[in-house]
């Protein structure tokens, strides 16, 4: 007979696995940004810039000194790589062969994406191995050279093309242009470049899971996995763990039953904390829309990719995460020129938590943001409900910024 966890409990077990309910879940300083990374599986990488990039912005809300230098350090010293995950991720280093399915899938031509020209490839890697890292825009600039064959697009094409088939990889980026060398430079001599079985790629899969979220189900391991062998596979892990005695099988209320490991299913867990996070769109405890609608009752969808006339809350909107409560989202932009974060609307849509509790550890947290985007200013533009805008602008203005 299948166990059944109180919501509250898969709340807090949820937010803890994902560092979401201590201050410094993971330590402090470039060291916390590998373990985070290591314990979450991935960090998304977003070209989006209304306000500081996804990847940094995730790892700033669980590492409160967090630079986004910590990250391109650990690129430089091998600790951490770029690939397409189930959208372009940071990974550390030490789960490298589990993306080498992908890649020597593209290889053999079993995608119809990324198709390049052999010739340029040939060109690209043989330039790339004669003078070093290259840039994109390196070769846009040769493509106007007198008598150059080729052009910028399809150099860049048989860029993606390479790294996406493991033979060039990203050593380094400034801001979002990257850096590509060849894999063998940058690989570390001991990574383990074994692929992995399917059986041991699901396994991967439902571990990880089950590390960076507490508990899972099939449907959120296979999120975004092609193919019925993965599903196949992991179900095998699933009734092997279950076999074990090392997982358990649970029953949630509204949803498909989850899977949760043994050793945190009898835990109790403190109170959630009082504490704000302003969490970025692409932050992995977000991830999955219907597990946070059945789990919190939160129902979120970026709408940068909707158009202005259908958007109900704005183009960037964060949520925002009181203790184990979602209590809203406010579309953001930071004005870089003029140093300047703005608020463009507060939208409050829990309104039975009373405000005096909320806002004070919210003001703190927009405090941090504004710093952490470069800003010196803040400005609140609008807030529904409309009732509450006074309260919020009053103790918003009573910050200071150093200039």
């Amino acid at each position: 007979m299948e166990k059944r966890l109180k919501q509250e409990h898969l709340k807090l077990l949820t937010l803890e696995s994902q560092g979401l309910t201590q201050d410094t879940p993971f330590g402090i300083g470039k060291a916390a940004a590998l373990n985070a990374l290591e314990h979450l599986g991935y960090i998304q990488i977003d070209t989006l810039s209304m306000v500081e990039r996804a990847h940094h912005h995730t790892l700033w809300t669980r590492i409160p000194d967090f630079q986004a230098n910590d990250l391109e350090e650990l690129v430089e010293q091998r600790q951490v790589f770029e690939y397409w995950f189930h959208a372009a991720s940071y990974l550390p280093m030490k789960d490298f062969r589990y993306v080498l399915p992908q890649m020597l899938m593209i290889k053999r031509g079993e995608s119809r994406y990324y198709n390049a020209d052999p010739k340029v490839m040939e060109y690209v890697t043989d330039t790339i191995r004669n003078e070093g890292p290259k840039r994109a825009r390196d070769f846009e600039n040769e493509s106007h050279k007198t008598g150059s064959w080729w052009n910028w697009k399809p150099a860049k094409l048989a860029l993606e093309r390479l790294f996406m088939q493991g033979d060039l990889m990203i050593s380094g980026r400034s801001g979002m242009q990257k850096t590509y060398d060849l894999a063998e430079r940058v690989l570390p001599s001991s990574t383990n470049t074994t692929e992995p079985t399917p059986f041991e790629f699901a396994e991967y899969l439902v571990r990880t899971n089950l590390r960076a979220y507490g508990f899972t189900t099939l449907k959120q391991i296979t999120h975004l996995r092609k193919g019925n062998d993965v599903k196949t596979n992991v179900n095998k892990v699933l009734q092997m763990m279950l076999e074990e005695g090392t997982i358990s099988k649970v029953a949630i209320e509204g949803g498909p039953s989850a899977f949760v490991q043994n050793e945190i299913l009898e835990r109790t867990f403190d109170q959630a904390s009082s504490s704000v996070w302003l969490l970025s769109p692409f932050d992995n405890s977000i991830i999955h829309r219907e597990r946070i609608k059945q789990i919190f009752d939160f129902d979120f969808r970026l709408e940068c990719y909707t158009p202005k006339e259908k958007r109900q809350y704005g183009y960037f909107c964060l949520p925002i995460l009181f203790g184990d409560q979602f209590i809203g989202r406010v579309d953001c932009k930071a004005h870089r020129k003029e140093k300047k974060l703005e608020l463009i609307h507060l939208h409050i849509e829990n309104t039975t938590i009373d405000l005096n509790l909320w806002l004070k550890p919210f003001v703190e947290t927009i405090k941090r943001f504004v710093i952490f985007n470069g800003c010196e200013s803040l400005v609140l533009t609008q807030v529904s409900p409309s009732k509450l805008g006074s309260s919020v602008k009053k103790e918003l203005s009573r910050l200071k910024f150093k200039k």
